[in-house]
């Protein structure tokens, strides 16, 4: 076993291989344009509207999952590396206690989707990364939701979960089509996605002369209007020329192509195979 002195020693060493580490990170981050900041759990839970928790006690939890802080996420970088801002002592006084027989105590962590933050244990979890290890000991709190997350998400997407947790909340799609995957990446094009519902059901409304809820028209225009457009989408293997797209973001485009073949033209709107076919054919001549 390590004596104190060997324990300090040690310590040192892997504080400053830990900010090597971490500097180099920082220069490799800038070159290739790769945000290699931690999230912050608050701009999460503010954007995503977490409120529902559950405790799910302790748990091995893997380390490079863990993306964010409550606190502490401008001291440490994407993988947990200390930054300058970082007190030496502190975090040695940690690496020296994971090098005796009794380690140190469990962390405590919050999970959104697949991602956990840091609630208490930044230090412990940055000496754990900085020592190769895969997996730490978590008391962790859960927060639901329904918004895509995970260990990949960079602080620059959270605008888009932002939108995508705003159209759900004023839709509640995913109560009314839990299967739904309604996801785009320009988060201003939900306020489009919501005018076609309310334009569905203003038409829905006419034609039964009678007052429809929003319930009814969210779920009438994703069965009737969404989906078959993304089969159109997917019998088209449109994606495939629109890499970085999702089947949302081409389902807008179709829509206000439609809308616009419609005001050039007149007559009735063109079915979903007809949208893409024309629209395919107008962007390929």
């Amino acid at each position: 076993m390590y004596n104190n002195a060997q324990s300090d020693a040690q310590a040192e060493r892997d504080f400053q291989r830990a900010r090597t580490q971490a500097f180099w990170t920082t220069v490799l981050g800038r070159l290739s344009g790769q945000n290699m900041d931690l999230l912050s759990f608050e701009e999460v839970r503010q954007k995503l509207q977490l409120r529902d928790e559950r405790h799910l006690g302790l748990q091995e939890v893997p380390l490079d999952h863990v993306v964010g802080s409550v606190g502490r996420y401008k001291d440490f970088n994407r993988q947990f590396l200390p930054k300058r801002s970082i007190q030496k002592d502190r975090w040695k006084a940690v690496a020296a206690l994971s090098l005796g027989m009794e380690g140190y105590p469990p962390v405590e962590l919050y999970k959104v989707g697949a991602a956990y933050f840091v609630v208490d244990g930044n230090h412990r979890v940055s000496v754990a990364r900085a020592n190769g290890l895969q997996t730490i000991e978590a008391y962790v709190t859960e927060f639901k939701t329904d918004v895509p997350f995970d260990q990949n998400t960079k602080p620059e997407e959270l605008l888009i979960k932002e939108g995508y947790a705003n159209f759900l909340r004023q839709t509640q799609l995913k109560t009314l089509r839990p299967d739904s995957e309604v996801i785009l990446t320009e988060p201003g094009r939900y306020r489009d996605i919501l005018q076609h519902i309310q334009v569905h059901r203003y038409f829905m409304g006419i034609e039964c002369d009678c007052s429809v809820t929003i319930p009814e028209a969210v779920s009438s225009w994703y069965d009737h209007v969404y989906q078959p457009m993304v089969q159109a989408i997917n019998e088209h293997n449109m994606l495939q020329d629109f890499p970085g797209r999702t089947e949302a973001d081409l389902y807008v485009w179709l829509i206000k192509h439609q809308g616009a073949m419609r005001e050039i033209y007149g007559g009735n709107p063109m079915s979903p195979g007809q949208t893409v076919d024309d629209f395919l054919a107008k962007i390929n001549s």
